[in-house]
């Protein structure tokens, strides 16, 4: 009979699974339904006593940051209440000015432009809330944590086995599948490529992470030799995946994300990080020679040429006349309008349509700098309240680290260059992530903390 503790754990992969499955979660409908299913997982989980003491002692340790991030989400509905004509001219004057142009007659709206996706926006940040506290609630114990890293990475090398195979018979659509934006490349469950390759991204970095400690708590025995085999071959099928995808800004991190793993160990050059070593030069070998010359050398050299296409790319035009620069100028000075109250989730696209009228009918409905939009969207009161909940997690529970710096080096580029992590999954991906702790003590190299 399967113990309570690892039913809770497989309940909450399951979620996590479904939001692979269904565009990393990134759909109006979806976020509902999701938010709903966590909602009613945290009440059955709370009523047990231990799990219940678990949450309270959450709470109680991280006091100031829940209440800060409370804070946050108040403000976030504060953005989608009506409020009265008068007062969106006090608080958001450029809406005000919007809604003279338009002719708009009502007594009452709100200080979103787009208070249903805002709307939305508040259950998914919600539901992250509360899958972190489950989440730091059920993997507190070493093994935990890595049944976790396992089941990302498994979860990684599926997805991408999907993406491979479809993308080698053509990428038809099929099912939940979506593949006619890119027929040329490799997408799996999700609509956009970017986002499967940042996906992917994160699971190879839980399987870094599961190579470089498992032997630090994990008895040598046959089981543990095999799965470490089987994570071996998960990595190779996601970097066939990330490579497959032809993402920029993937094959970029994954590159950068081996060199950086590769020069720590051999800085630490520990008799028992040669194993792991070894796995980091096989996986770039594959890489740059055998994917390099069967895609061609010239896409080879494109995948390593992320930062000067990228900025390329944000000085010239494109299809629908408007470059990723243009998009990102645009999101910063429609930033500083609404600088204070925001214009609130999912408000983007409609500043898109009033400004440029004449766009055809596929245009960008993000900013493509992640992190101009969400300030954009918050405002700067509720991005403050964000960043300081942040800062005092990371104060309290002494998070910074080695893995932590790393996810931050793949935050910057995700935020500056794309909209990913505007998507559900790898928001919680990344929040879960960041969240595992783990420092040495005199007994293990190791322990990890709730």
């Amino acid at each position: 009979m399967i113990k309570k503790s690892k039913l809770y754990q497989y309940i909450f992969l399951l979620i996590i699974t479904l939001m692979v499955i269904f565009n990393g979660g990134n759909n109006n409908l979806y976020i509902q339904f999701n938010f709903i299913i966590v909602s009613i997982f945290f009440l059955f989980f709370i009523r047990e006593k231990n799990y219940l003491a678990h949450v309270r002692q959450i709470l109680t340790t991280n006091k100031l940051a829940i209440k800060l991030y409370l804070l946050f989400v108040g403000f976030l509905i504060f953005q989608t209440i009506p409020l009265p004509i008068e007062w969106i001219n006090f608080l958001s004057p450029e809406k005000y000015n919007i809604l003279k142009k338009l002719d708009f007659n009502d007594g009452y709206t709100s200080i979103s432009l787009d208070p249903s996706n805002s709307f939305f926006s508040l259950l998914n940040y919600l539901s992250i809330f509360l899958y972190l506290i489950i989440f730091k609630s059920i993997f507190y114990k070493t093994k935990d944590i890595f049944r976790f890293y396992y089941f990302i990475i498994l979860l990684g090398a599926l997805a991408s086995s999907v993406a491979i195979y479809f993308f080698l018979i053509g990428n038809p659509d099929f099912f939940i599948l979506k593949n006619t934006a890119y027929k040329a490349a490799a997408t799996g469950f999700f609509i956009n490529r970017t986002v499967f390759s940042c996906f992917l991204v994160l699971s190879f970095f839980c399987g870094i992470e599961y190579l470089k400690l498992v032997d630090s708590f994990q008895k040598d025995n046959t089981y543990n030799f095999f799965k470490k085999i089987y994570v071996r071959i998960f990595i190779l099928l996601i970097t066939i995946g990330i490579i497959t995808s032809f993402s920029r800004l993937g094959n970029f991190l994954l590159v950068s994300l081996i060199f950086i793993h590769l020069l720590q160990s051999l800085y630490l050059n520990e008799k028992k990080n040669r194993l792991f070593l070894i796995t980091l030069i096989l996986i770039i070998l594959f890489d740059i020679l055998i994917l390099g010359f069967f895609f061609g050398s010239e896409k080879l050299l494109e995948r390593y040429s992320f930062l000067s296409q990228e900025i390329k790319q944000y000085s010239t035009a494109i299809e629908m006349s408007l470059s990723r620069g243009d998009l990102a100028q645009f999101a910063y000075i429609e930033f500083k309008k609404f600088i204070l109250f925001g214009y609130g989730g999912g408000g983007f696209e409609y500043l898109l349509k009033i400004n440029y009228q004449n766009l055809s009918t596929h245009f960008a409905v993000h900013a493509h700098s992640g992190l101009i939009q969400f300030m954009g969207e918050f405002g700067l009161i509720s991005s403050i309240l964000l960043l300081l909940s942040i800062l005092f997690i990371f104060i309290k529970n002494h998070i910074f680290n080695f893995k932590n710096i790393i996810l931050f080096y793949l935050l910057f580029f995700i935020l500056t260059f794309d909209f990913s992590f505007h998507i559900p999954l790898i928001q919680l991906l990344f929040i879960l992530l960041l969240s595992v702790n783990y420092k040495r003590n005199n007994n293990v190299k190791y322990k990890f903390n709730r």
